[in-house]
């Protein structure tokens, strides 16, 4: 059990002891147990339903370059699972979304270093995301009346 400090009227030097202290204990948690946990937490979602790349915009810009002049800067991602496609646009800061069919929900994103804020879905199934990942990154549905959907893995 972990062991609770308190630390009121404690001066400046007895805190960063406290600290000290506290940053020590993290050390020495072996490296084999801190992944373990992360891939027991991995497995949280096992439940949820599985939605594959369908659509990559990267993946035919040569095509659109031979039909245009110019070429837009926006990249296209769709996800499709049984019951619900994910369309997203990524602008330069944002991955602005859209869920069909339309429905109210959430939305967070994964990224390799963890859990982004959970991004409500209006009615018309349209969502924000205001930080555009630089990692890899994938999107955790969840809308009522459906099975939570969670992406493959991408990169934009």
């Amino acid at each position: 059990m972990a062991e609770r400090w308190d630390v009121e009227g404690l001066d400046d030097d007895e805190l960063l002891g406290l600290l000290a202290a506290a940053l020590k204990a993290e050390e020495v948690v072996p490296r084999d147990f801190v992944e373990a946990a992360k891939t027991a937490y991995a497995w949280h979602g096992i439940d949820a339903e599985l939605a594959v790349l369908a659509y990559d915009s990267a993946q035919h810009e040569e095509d659109l370059a031979l039909t245009r002049a110019d070429t837009a800067h926006l990249h296209s991602l769709a996800f499709r699972s049984a019951e619900l496609t994910i369309e997203i646009e990524v602008t330069e800061r944002t991955l602005v979304g859209q869920l069909v069919p339309p429905r109210p929900g959430t939305v967070r994103i994964w990224v390799e270093s963890g859990w982004g804020p959970e991004t409500p879905v209006d009615e018309v199934g349209g969502f924000t995301i205001t930080a555009k990942p630089v990692d890899r990154f994938r999107l955790w549905c969840r809308c009522p009346g459906i099975a939570d959907v969670i992406t493959t893995w991408a990169t934009v």
